[in-house]
């Protein structure tokens, strides 16, 4: 009881601190830079806030969008002051990134989408379609898996172009995890990761140039974040979870993904969630949801900045109307933000 009560009083006080900050005087703010890089997907959420945090606090920050596995290389090698990545640190990456803790401060989903002509929104897809396709067993959209589940379409005799990362990526890993919890042979040959070795298609580096390869490709099927989609206009599918209903990467059904999740918990490295494939019981989550995490040195000389920046973005950075929903990031659960915000208490100033 009594740690628990410690680690309740350090959030309180960064509450505290935060809230003051945020109301200071733009004459009392020093202009501090934060540099950050990583996660395509969440690109567009992290553009989105930083006029805000400028406004908040006088910070400039700059984010590249680089892919997930660059951005936990930069924050390793300390060329940047935060990466962010969708994927959860490996032993390997924790170790190399040298004392550092991964906290979930964003919730969407990795999209499927395609390009047929005369074929609109909605294209249904289960798991061992999905698998076939991007293993190169199944090749044409008329192929009878795809049929099956499309009884009242008419698909063309299209050649299949599927369409992958081929840089590390966030979305990459979610989407090998959902494939490998749902086809045992795409699990044998392909795997988890970040960066995959696909027996075939065609690599495009971050989620626009997936989204770019897919809108000029006829018959490209590929996998972005779920920020893309509107944009660049693309179509998008719906993916049957494990109740057997389709699903898609919209608000509602990210939150149901994310409300099946387990129970999150501190670990060694930060706060890890898995929520791809969540079970029968989750009937209307979208089975490719995922949270996306921001990683930062424990020891750091702008542990005060970066701990307001990640608490301001995991409080006010996760408004519905002014940030999240408009990019199809939904807000993360309360149970998750508790224990995000008291990971945060282990950034200590350098």
């Amino acid at each position: 009881m009594k740690k628990k009560r410690i680690a309740l009083l350090a959030v309180a006080a960064l509450s505290a601190v935060v809230a003051s900050a945020s109301s200071a005087s733009t004459a009392q703010r020093a202009d501090v830079s934060i540099a950050g890089a990583g996660s395509s997907l969440v690109n567009p959420l992290v553009l989105s806030w930083i006029p805000a945090l400028g406004t908040a606090f006088g910070y400039s920050v700059t984010y590249a969008s680089v892919g997930s596995g660059t951005g936990i290389a930069n924050i390793s090698a300390r060329t940047v002051d935060f990466g962010a990545s969708d994927a959860p640190l490996t032993s390997s990456q924790a170790s190399g990134c040298n004392n550092c803790v991964e906290i979930p401060w964003a919730l969407s989903a990795t999209a499927l989408s395609y390009n047929i002509t005369g074929v609109g929104n909605n294209l249904k897809l289960d798991g061992p379609t999905i698998a076939g396709i991007f293993l190169g067993t199944i090749t044409n959209w008329n192929d009878p898996a795809i049929a099956k589940l499309n009884p009242k379409l008419t698909l063309p005799n299209l050649a299949i172009t599927a369409v992958h990362r081929s840089d590390g990526s966030g979305d990459t890993y979610a989407f090998t995890d959902y494939l490998q919890r749902v086809s045992s042979t795409f699990q044998s040959q392909v795997g988890n990761s970040t960066l995959v070795n696909w027996p075939g298609g065609v690599g495009a580096s971050g989620n626009a140039g997936v989204a770019g390869v897919i809108a000029n490709t006829p018959g490209a099927i590929g996998y972005l974040s779920a920020a893309y989609l509107l944009p660049n206009h693309l179509k998008v599918a719906d993916v049957a979870n494990a109740a057997g209903t389709y699903a898609t990467p919209g608000i509602k059904d990210i939150e149901a993904a994310a409300q099946a999740g387990a129970k999150p918990v501190v670990g060694p490295n930060g706060v890890e969630m898995h929520i791809v494939n969540p079970p029968k019981s989750a009937k209307t989550a979208y089975p490719i949801s995922t949270y996306t995490y921001v990683i930062v040195p424990r020891s750091t000389a702008k542990a005060d900045q970066l701990r307001k920046m990640i608490f301001w973005a995991l409080t006010q950075g996760q408004d519905a109307k002014k940030f999240t929903a408009k990019l199809i990031f939904a807000q993360i659960p309360k149970p998750v933000l508790s224990v995000a915000e008291k990971a945060l208490t282990q950034i200590k100033s350098s």
